[in-house]
């Protein structure tokens, strides 16, 4: 071991601030001191670096060299090594194909996922600028697989997403004025645990502490009694998976019939409420939507709705909607029914009350947001106007030149030849696998840069090898985290892999565009120049503003907050005339006009109940949780220590309620089959009361690991609930992720089960070996 790698190297990761050093084995972290609760998932890091996983040099698939990989491409066809000139000319001349004969919409710029916390090393951003930049453009992704609903429906009902989001209710409010908290989906640590740019200090455990020892009531609602950690001392709950809206729309309905609710608030501050209330009194359908109609929807009593309805308005109430209700089918509805009925309680704006999405979904939310603008690296301009939300990949794939509505609009799916996708993992984060794989079947070409043999690196043609974190110089930063953290090199890349600026330099050279894409820096360099407008800023409000050597010689900067001013919705409370919501009436519209102009029968232009077109049935009678996982960042270092080591024998583990694992005679630690119509997986089950009846929970993140064979509709023997979900959009309005929840049966594996290959590489092949 040199003396150089024995250093400790500040670093940072999307879940948490650290320093880590090489000790000629693994990789030894230590949490930010600062940090009162570091996330255990650094523990991850320990042995990825030299992991099996890794790719270590260019890899092209072997039918796609023949010319027929387009329909045969498979987990388990041969690769055939190339040397970095080789491969980064035949990527140069399939891209020049491919313009040339279909133009730049025929591309499309992947690369979905949370890569690095890094601000200069961020996979996205490296692949966008570079299709921008050196190629003319390509057809994007909008909207994000975790809120691809609310993205959308908010702007209709109150304001910008980030602003709902990340700008309004802070943990420092929860702490000190909120009286209750209806968390609808909890708040789970293990979500709030992880932010984009990353975080130097996790406030979210001792804010909910302080609030509860203040004498505040947490209300998790939901199927998983765990979803609200310990210290918020929470009352649970159990309420049926996918009935969030007829619980809200039951609230409602009491606190309207018996006088409860802030008639000024909403006559001042909403528009559209009278046709709502006909809905919500059942005077247009014959239903009331009062407590005892909720109470055999949910499973809850109709006694401990109207309890729940009467304390609300006594106190500060916050109103907090997690991702994973919209996460499913119409899940546009409980975004937009939150928000109702935070204002009919009258406190949207004030500190710790109202309503706020996703407080406690990402480290991002509950935070006050940078005065200093962070490293940002700049992506060019996209002449390409084609795209698709996110979560419809496979639609598009399948179904070139077809027609699909989205958000008032009626767009055609471009026709795809070539996928280009620079970190993430589609195989773990969309639905129904087996279509997917499908779809990918598709286009000409795939081409990945990874760090590892993730399942999509798998699937595609050309391979490249890419750096990890660790490996490269990069500035963490993220908007509401108050501190820069200079993230040093701590070992040297393994094998051949390089940076992706590095790679799309070479190949911008090829393309003879390099000037455009570098604007003649080196990594170096860009960190230096990226660096720049946050010292500028800091100097221009007086705040300490060392120059980039400083800084990198200390390792981290503090950062200036804006006040905790509560955002647009605190200004619009204070003066609803000055200070409109950008919304077509300037306040909260609880009825749409512009949503009723839509006609979308999947999306009325109210909150309104919708049940699942999906309903539990005798061959599949237990509903399936797909949530996000404890142990790892969505699939991110699955094969990392901490990931491991919380399998059993190797597989996930999927968690059932006592009453359902007796059913079934399944008991603690049995590999278990979980299946339905559009696939299967295997899983260790653990038995848990923290988990209601009827449900079973599986988290995402295992790479799928399909059973070697023909079969249409392998099993995916390492448990990834994806083989299983659905894959369609939560309406035509929005088009988002139906992931979170799905029907299955659950039974005990009898026999041998299959072993698990998910992180082993594949065999490279000799070039004239079929």
């Amino acid at each position: 071991m040199n003396k150089a790698a024995a250093i400790w190297n500040p670093h940072s990761a999307h879940w948490g601030a650290f320093s880590a050093r090489w000790n000629g084995t693994t990789i030894e972290v230590a949490p930010y001191e600062r940090d009162p609760a570091p996330s255990p998932m650094l523990g991850n890091f320990t042995t990825a670096l030299r992991h099996k996983a890794r790719i270590l040099r260019p890899m092209v698939r072997k039918s796609w060299l023949d010319g027929n990989a387009r329909g045969e491409r498979d987990f388990n066809a041969g690769f055939v090594e190339r040397s970095w000139e080789e491969v980064i000319d035949l990527l140069a001349a399939e891209l020049v194909r491919v313009r040339s004969e279909y133009g730049a919409s025929a591309v499309y710029g992947g690369s979905y996922g949370w890569a690095s916390a890094g601000r200069f090393h961020h996979a996205q951003s490296q692949i966008h600028r570079f299709l921008n930049l050196a190629f003319g453009g390509y057809v994007r992704s909008v909207n994000s697989y975790s809120a691809g609903a609310s993205a959308v429906i908010l702007p209709h009902v109150m304001g910008p997403f980030e602003g709902i989001s990340r700008r309004n209710v802070t943990w420092q409010q929860v702490a000190e004025h909120t009286d209750t908290v209806l968390a609808f989906g909890g708040m789970p640590l293990k979500n709030s645990t992880v932010a984009s740019g990353g975080i130097s200090a996790h406030i979210e455990r001792d804010a909910m502490k302080q609030a509860a020892r203040r004498g505040a009531t947490f209300f998790c609602i939901s199927p998983l009694r765990d979803d609200m950690p310990e210290e918020a001392s929470a009352k649970w709950l159990p309420i049926k998976v996918g009935t969030d809206v007829a619980l809200m729309l039951a609230l409602a309905h009491t606190l309207l019939v018996e006088d409860l609710w802030d008639k000024a608030f909403v006559a001042r501050y909403c528009a559209g409420f009278e046709k709502f209330k006909t809905y919500l009194l059942g005077q247009d359908d014959g239903t009331p939507k009062d407590a005892a109609w909720a109470a055999e929807i949910t499973g809850l009593s109709a006694g401990t709705i109207v309890d729940l309805a009467r304390r609300l308005p006594r106190g500060r109430t916050l109103v907090a909607i997690s991702h994973s209700l919209q996460r499913a089918q119409f899940g546009e509805q409980p975004v937009w029914m939150g928000a109702v009925l935070a204002a009919m309680l009258g406190q949207i704006g004030l500190p710790g009350g109202g309503y706020n999405y996703a407080l406690g979904a990402m480290g991002h939310t509950g935070r006050r947001v940078n005065a200093a603008p962070i490293p940002t690296m700049p992506q060019g301009n996209n002449n390409v106007t084609e795209f698709i939300p996110v979560a419809r990949i496979s639609d598009m794939l399948l179904n070139p030149g077809q027609p699909f509505d989205y958000n008032g609009k009626s767009l055609r799916y471009p026709a795809i030849k070539l996928v280009y996708w620079a970190g993430g993992n589609p195989f773990h984060h969309h639905q129904d696998i087996n279509r997917l794989r499908h779809a990918f079947n598709v286009p000409d070409t795939i081409v990945v840069h990874d760090s590892a043999w993730t399942p999509m690196a798998r699937f595609a043609d050309i391979v490249l090898p890419a750096t990890m974190t660790l490996e490269r110089d990069d500035i963490g930063a993220a908007a509401t985290d108050p501190r820069l953290v200079a993230m040093r090199k701590v070992l040297e890349p393994i094998g051949e892999a390089r940076d992706d600026f590095a790679i799309f330099a070479d190949l911008a050279r090829k393309l003879a565009v390099e000037q455009a894409f570098t604007e003649g820096r080196d990594s170096r360099q860009w960190l230096v120049h990226l660096y720049e407008p946050t010292r500028r800023a800091l100097a221009e409000f007086g705040w300490e503003a060392p120059d980039f050597d400083e800084f990198w010689r200390r390792g981290e900067l503090a950062l200036p907050s804006e006040a905790d001013d509560g955002g647009f919705l605190r200004a619009f409370r204070d003066d609803p005339i000055k200070n409109k919501l950008p919304t077509p009436s300037g306040k909260i519209e609880i009825f749409s006009q512009t949503i009723a102009g839509f006609a979308y029968a999947d999306c009325p232009p109210h909150p309104t109940w919708l049940p699942s077109t999906e309903p539990t049935t005798a061959r599949h009678p237990l509903t399936l949780i797909a949530n996000q996982p404890s142990t790892r960042l969505h699939s991110q270092l699955d094969f990392g220590a901490y990931s491991q080591s919380r399998k059993i024998a190797g597989r996930e583990p999927v968690r059932l309620n006592p009453i359902d694992a007796e059913r079934r005679g399944i008991a603690h630690g049995d590999i278990v089959r979980l299946f339905n119509d559009r696939g299967a997986c295997l899983a260790a089950a653990i038995v848990s009361e923290e988990v209601m009846p009827g449900v079973v929970q599986l988290s995402t993140g295992a790479w799928y690991d399909p059973e070697p064979g023909a079969a249409a509709q392998p099993t995916c023997v390492h448990g990834n609930p994806n083989v299983l979900t659905r894959d369609i959009g939560t309406s035509r309005l929005a088009q988002g992720c139906c992931g979170q929840v799905t029907v299955v049966e659950c039974e005990k594996y009898v026999g041998s089960p299959p072993p698990i290959r998910a992180f082993d590489p594949p065999e490279p092949i000799e070039a004239g070996v079929r």
